[in-house]
């Protein structure tokens, strides 16, 4: 089984386009995923982007993800570390990063300049990754 971290705006993207993750893979994400897709998906109602009910079949559908989720003191310690090493104010991307780091596998983000930020920090790996039956 080929396991990825995948951060809330992949989350959002796999709900958006209704993606289907093969079995041969696992996806980790830290607890925080839950708030922050709660949060966007709330925005995105707000502004008008999306339709309330779909919001909420979306918000919905992010709980049916089968993503195993990680909140413990050793990734909270680790995400205070990468957030210092990168230079960031928050932590909340440095949990997706610590999490990658502590398993030692790729993360899947949304956010290229996230993804810029960790070239040599931790491993990254395309959206489309995520679908490679051979990975």
């Amino acid at each position: 089984m080929t396991r990825f971290v995948v951060d809330a705006g992949t989350a959002l993207r796999l709900v958006a386009e209704d993606a289907q993750v093969p079995d041969a893979h696992g996806l980790l994400a830290p607890t925080l995923l839950r708030s922050q897709t709660l949060s966007a998906l709330h925005e995105a109602v707000h502004r008008g982007d999306l339709p309330a009910e779909v919001g909420r079949e979306h918000l919905a559908r992010v709980g049916r993800l089968p993503v195993r989720l990680f909140g413990d003191a050793v990734l909270r310690r680790t995400s205070w570390k990468v957030a210092d090493e990168l230079g960031l104010a928050s932590t909340y991307d440095a949990e997706y990063v610590a999490l990658a780091r502590l398993r030692g596998i790729a993360l899947v983000t949304a956010d290229g300049e996230l993804a810029r930020a960790v070239v040599g920090v931790t491993e990254t790996a395309p959206y489309e990754a995520l679908f490679d039956r051979e990975a």
